[in-house]
């Protein structure tokens, strides 16, 4: 289906004319201040996250312009929009100290209900008014939510929020990467084509709290953004964009010591910002980063929220510097065992994962987590045509080969597949040979250049026989596909949307991939999920368009929608539905 976007400001521009309308009837609301103060800014909207079947997070920012003066706050929650049926109220001071961000717990609401929420200052100004509601009772019959991750600002405008915020998602989910930190350098990803007024603010990678704090507003400042935080409550996790590209515990690829200070120091300020200026929240108020946590979905599922990023994770196998990528470290520790030493989180939090899936009686386990699980292992010939590619995107004779080779191991599967080996030629039987062409991780910042602990998870999962689904962002684009064990055991299935605006696959002229890579290129009537794609567990694949994940879950199937915008260069655009993956509970799957 395609949805004609419409203008990206009326949410909130019904907002404010709801707000002014409960100003008139309702003067006695707040006390009002003296004619001559001056009222509040409500700059960044509002937002909401992490719901409980009785309370919810409410956020806003508050400014007096020109002034670091405090804001008192009166903040309300009601049963309906004109604010006559109020049900949770309180007050909160807007300081300098936590950069005019302000978030409070609304509690002693009911399980499932929609609220209405606002904040207001001692002139009766008022924030623009957001829609919210509780986790549901446990006899829910369906869930709506909206997945999302990647969004980079300097990329192109956030169609994808917005198309969402009209969808009717109840609530949302972010995967991660809701900031970038680079600078506007013109080398820096994502600014070879910034629209007009997406510049990155400030202008350097961002190092210090007040760097982090200056990228949060911008990001916060887009309507779009805006619109959906107001539409629903959102859970969040941080991916390594956050802190900086390709971080791990001790590190980043994109953070220099010499240049830039202290690691330590730096992941602490920007784990401040993201909780001042997220709607999180936050589990442990002595360790901000402890992000990893838990929300029941009535009977319907169990989401577990993960931080594969920061909490735990040692140093990728990639990032070295070793002109194989990493990969003989790879294959030498998993082969001698020293990959049990080499985590993604730490044992406290993968213990708490495998607890919690055990006890829920829910339906589903759900992982919200960060980095592609499932196993994306291709080819090795392919994976060296296509670092090939990579290193000179603009080579018509690299790509040409990779092109060539694709074929070739697409037609041998097929052909094993449809006539036996007694079919193959020898060069076919060579290729298709895992001692000579062995298949080989492409990603080893993702769940794949961690196997062990993986496996470990899997397995404890498989013992307990739950219906697992991951949910799963970083990659740029969209999959979906089996989670199966490293002897192809499956345990579930991965639903991993494409980013919000971030340039996937197609930035580096690999976007016509797609095909290869799910097996539709081959297979019978171009059906998905037929294993003859160059990678053996993929079913659908998209590598070339932006948007986010549409799910409904209930507890006899859980449907993924793959919702596009037809671009992030211009603020018009359609949104359509790329691919529809539905997972039956007793067995399964369609595509659509």
């Amino acid at each position: 289906m395609s949805l004609q976007a419409k203008n990206r400001r009326s949410f909130l521009i019904q907002s404010a004319s709801m707000v002014a309308a409960a100003s008139a009837v309702g003067t006695g609301l707040v006390a009002c201040g003296g004619s001559d103060a001056t009222p509040a800014q409500f700059d960044y909207g509002v937002a909401s996250g992490d719901p409980l079947a009785t309370s919810v997070i409410l956020w806003t920012h508050a400014r007096i312009p020109n002034s670091n003066a405090d804001v008192v706050l009166t903040w309300q929650v009601s049963k309906t929009t004109s604010f006559d049926s109020i049900v949770a109220s309180g007050s909160v001071t807007s300081t300098a100290a936590k950069d005019f961000t302000n978030k409070v717990d609304a509690t002693g609401l009911t399980a499932g209900n929609v609220y209405y929420y606002r904040f207001l200052d001692t002139t009766n100004t008022s924030s623009p008014v957001g829609t919210t509601r509780t986790l549901p009772a446990s006899s829910v019959a369906s869930v709506k939510f909206a997945v999302f991750s990647c969004a980079l600002y300097a990329e192109g405008y956030f169609n994808a929020y917005d198309a969402a915020a009209k969808s009717g998602a109840q609530y949302a989910i972010h995967l991660g990467d809701y900031i970038y930190e680079y600078g506007a350098g013109a080398t820096e990803f994502g600014n070879s084509s910034t629209p007009a007024g997406r510049t990155p603010v400030p202008a350097t990678d961002i190092v210090s709290l007040a760097d982090y704090r200056a990228r949060y507003a911008q990001y916060r400042s887009d309507p779009n953004l805006q619109a959906a935080h107001a539409a629903m409550p959102w859970i969040t996790v941080w991916d390594d964009h956050e802190f900086a590209n390709n971080a791990w515990m001790d590190g980043a690829e994109n953070h220099n010591s010499t240049t830039q200070g202290s690691w330590a120091a730096r992941k602490a300020v920007a784990a401040q910002a993201y909780h001042e200026w997220l709607p999180i929240r936050t589990p442990d108020v002595s360790n901000l980063l402890k992000i990893y946590r838990r929300f029941d979905f009535g009977n319907i599922f169990t989401l577990h929220m993960l931080d594969t990023r920061i909490e735990g994770r040692t140093q990728q196998y990639d990032s070295y510097g070793d002109a194989d990528g990493g990969l003989t470290r790879y294959a030498t520790a998993l082969k001698s065992g020293t990959d049990a030493s080499h985590p993604m989180m730490s044992t406290t939090q993968q213990n708490w994962l495998t607890s919690g899936t055990a006890a829920s009686t829910a339906t589903w386990q759900i992982l919200g987590n960060q980095d592609i699980m499932s196993r994306f292992w291709f080819p090795a010939n392919i994976l060296q045509d296509s670092a090939t590619v990579l290193a000179d995107p603009s080579n018509a004779t690299n790509m040409a080969k990779v092109q060539a080779d694709i074929t070739a191991y697409l037609i041998a599967k097929a052909t094993l597949a449809a006539n036996g080996s007694g079919a193959l030629t020898a060069t076919q039987t060579a290729l298709l040979d895992t001692t000579t062409n062995p298949l080989l991780p492409y990603n080893l910042d993702s769940w794949d250049g961690y196997p062990t602990q993986r496996e470990a998870i899997l397995q404890t999962i498989k013992t307990q026989g739950k219906k697992l689904l991951t949910l799963s962002g970083d990659s740029h684009n969209a999959w979906f596909a089996k989670v199966t064990t490293l002897a192809g055991e499956q345990v579930g299935y991965e639903f991993a949307g494409t980013s919000v605006s971030s340039p996937g696959f197609e930035s580096v002229g690999l976007g016509a991939l797609a095909s290869s890579l799910d097996g539709t290129a081959v297979a019978t009537g171009n059906a998905n999920g037929s294993g003859l794609g160059l990678v053996n567990d993929l079913g659908y694949a998209d590598t070339t368009r932006r948007g986010y994940l549409l799910m409904t879950a209930t507890n006899s199937d859980v449907k993924g929608e793959y919702v596009y915008v037809s671009t992030v260069k211009s603020q018009t655009y359609v949104a359509s539905v790329g691919k529809t993956v539905t997972v039956m509970a007793a067995g399964g799957v369609t595509y659509a």
